[in-house]
């Protein structure tokens, strides 16, 4: 059907309001993407489709699928043997339980209820709990790795919380003994990652140390006393055995999610295609729409027929 008749037809505002109804991005992406067909055998399939659809819906609510990310290039990543980012690994692990979620919706509570053409792609989706269990074990934010990830992790921050009460311990005996009248305030801060005492310029000779940085007016030097040095050193070793530990870990879960590969794209490529198909089917619900019935000899006859946006 050329574009013309089409925008006449208003069919891309009718198409507007599908790509409404989808709550994924690639499952609007297909709604906005929809042309009419003209296989009649096709559009037999997604009417029964958006039919059964429809039935699931008058029988147990709506359904979402909002929490469906484009997880495609992450796959690409681990067919390459590459790891995956915090960020991808939690997108996953959204995929795989908004995949529960939907199986789970799918349950018939029934056991006399009837097969429908719907079936299939929900007794094919693979939640794969122990997946996104571990992943949530391991990842609590986008900016956090658990304690709990690995007991290498675990030592490594442990020891980092005891360096640190050293470095306070020692640098609060400073600053409320020996250099208080040395100080600008009684505070204790960070320059290029060390722990510092802001120290006013007259008197960096009687704080020994490196100094760090100078406050715009040059009056006060943040300077790391030769105290800490060592401790400052050790806190920085340790921050890099922590990213190291983090980098196992990632490893390992991308390890994980690589060896079920095809069951996550599976899992999306159905989670996308339903959404589509309960997108038509809100939208058939929200017009009050029947289902046409067609032919392979041209003939059309529309009764009591009007237009969805009048």
């Amino acid at each position: 059907m050329n574009p013309k008749a089409l925008k006449s037809l208003e069919y891309y505002k009718i198409i507007d309001q599908l790509t409404e109804k989808a709550s994924s991005q690639m499952g609007k992406d297909l709604c906005r993407h929809l042309l009419p067909s003209e296989d009649v055998y096709e559009i037999r399939h997604m009417q029964t489709q958006t039919r059964d659809a429809l039935t699931r819906l008058f029988q147990k609510g709506n359904i979402s699928f909002g929490s469906v990310k484009d997880v495609r290039g992450s796959l690409k990543r681990l067919e390459i043997g590459s790891s995956l980012g915090i960020s991808e690994l939690l997108a996953i692990a959204g995929l795989l339980e908004n995949t529960n979620r939907v199986k789970a919706y799918s349950r018939n509570e029934r056991g006399d209820a009837r097969e429908d053409s719907l079936d299939g792609m929900f007794e094919s989706l693979e939640p794969l709990t122990p997946l996104s269990a571990e992943i949530r074990r391991c990842i609590i934010s986008q900016d956090e790795i658990s304690d709990d990830a690995s007991a290498g992790l675990m030592h490594v921050r442990r020891s980092m919380k005891v360096a640190n009460d050293r470095i306070h311990t020692q640098l609060a005996s400073l600053v409320n003994g020996s250099a208080r009248n040395y100080l600008q305030d009684s505070v204790i801060t960070m320059r290029n990652g060390r722990y510092c005492i802001p120290v006013k310029a007259e008197y960096k000779s009687q704080v020994p140390g490196m100094i760090h940085d100078q406050s715009s007016t040059g009056s006060t030097l943040f300077i790391e006393p030769m105290a800490i040095v060592k401790l400052n050193n050790e806190i920085r070793d340790l921050e890099m055995k922590e990213a190291a530990e983090i980098e196992v870990i990632l490893a390992s879960l991308s390890n994980m999610a690589a060896q079920e590969r095809e069951n996550l794209r599976y899992n999306l490529e159905n989670l996308v295609e339903l959404d589509f198909i309960f997108a038509r089917a809100a939208l058939a619900m929200d017009m009050n729409a029947t289902r046409p019935i067609f032919n392979t000899k041209g003939y059309i006859n529309i009764r009591k027929g009007r237009h969805p946006l009048i």
